[in-house]
């Protein structure tokens, strides 16, 4: 079974459990992949993050339940996973506009997201510079932060976190600890099983972690390792969909269990001739 093909059969698992529970870590074995990379796949193919893809299709159903009537609205709400019926009805005006109990009104314009399944169509409407390298465990030291929502969550911290890091002075007392390859500031999400996961900035070293900093092993891994060059962040985000919706569907390869990383340079970072580097952790299919 390809790469396609699974990450299809988890969208299905997702839609036969849209009443009751949806276990992301079953989704994401489905996928053969950990729950961030599944989470991460999601959010760059679909254009939404799974979260939502989710509760888009439960009131999407829920409205349907209700159009038939009969139902109270609270039996529809617990359906679909929802205890309080203020959430419920929360999320339910959030997609349709209107409250649950106007659904059963004859009229009434709803609102129907159809389930999702996957096409890649590669694109291939510019070059992708990478290389293929195995190497061997490295220790990294920096600061680190622990998510414990999952990748949404990290798409709005991440970035003020690399904000602060430069502020209070932590980056330049990074560089300062650099010894040891790759040569560079790395951006790091750890691997997990479930959705939380502790996110780096750090640099590759033997010296000790100064008071108020962590160090952490990555694991000897396969990486791709893609050039990216423009500024920061737009040029480093362009490529990760790029990478997950072009080139990693048609590679023969699929995610590893091991950390994401991103390589920063020295460099004015907003320029658009910077660069820097993707690393992403891969096994042969």
């Amino acid at each position: 079974m390809d790469w396609l093909e699974c990450l299809n059969e988890a969208m299905q698992y997702i839609e036969r459990n849209l009443q009751g529970e949806i276990d992301l870590e079953t989704a994401a074995r489905t996928a053969r992949c950990s729950t961030f990379h599944f989470q991460r796949m999601f959010s760059y193919i679909a254009d939404m993050p799974l979260s939502e893809y989710i509760r888009r299709r439960r009131m999407t159903m829920a409205a349907m339940d209700l159009q038939d009537g009969g139902e109270k609205v609270i039996d529809v709400a617990l359906r679909y996973g929802y205890d309080s019926p203020t959430a419920f009805n929360r999320a339910f005006q959030s997609v349709h506009g209107i409250a649950p109990s106007s659904a059963r009104k004859k009229g009434t314009c709803l609102k129907a997201y159809p389930p999702i399944s996957f096409k890649i169509m590669i694109k291939g409407e510019a070059e992708m510079n990478y290389r293929i390298e195995k190497r061997e465990a490295f220790r990294i030291v920096g600061i680190k932060e622990k998510f414990i929502s999952g990748i949404e969550e990290s798409f709005a911290k991440v970035p003020k976190l690399w904000q602060k890091a430069h502020k209070d002075g932590v980056i330049s007392k990074l560089c300062g600890l650099i010894n040891r390859e790759p040569f560079g500031v790395i951006g790091l999400c750890t691997y997990a099983p479930s959705q939380n996961f502790d996110y780096y900035i750090a640099v590759s070293t033997d010296k000790a972690a100064p008071d108020g900093m962590e160090e952490f092993t990555v694991p000897e891994a396969t990486w791709a390792i893609f050039e990216c060059v423009g500024a920061m962040p737009d040029a480093i985000q362009s490529l990760q969909k790029r990478i997950v919706t072009e080139w990693l569907p048609s590679s023969g390869y699929e995610y590893a269990n091991a950390p994401d990383i991103e390589l920063y340079f020295e460099g004015d970072q907003f320029s658009d001739n910077y660069k820097c580097e993707v690393w992403l952790p891969i096994v042969k299919k």
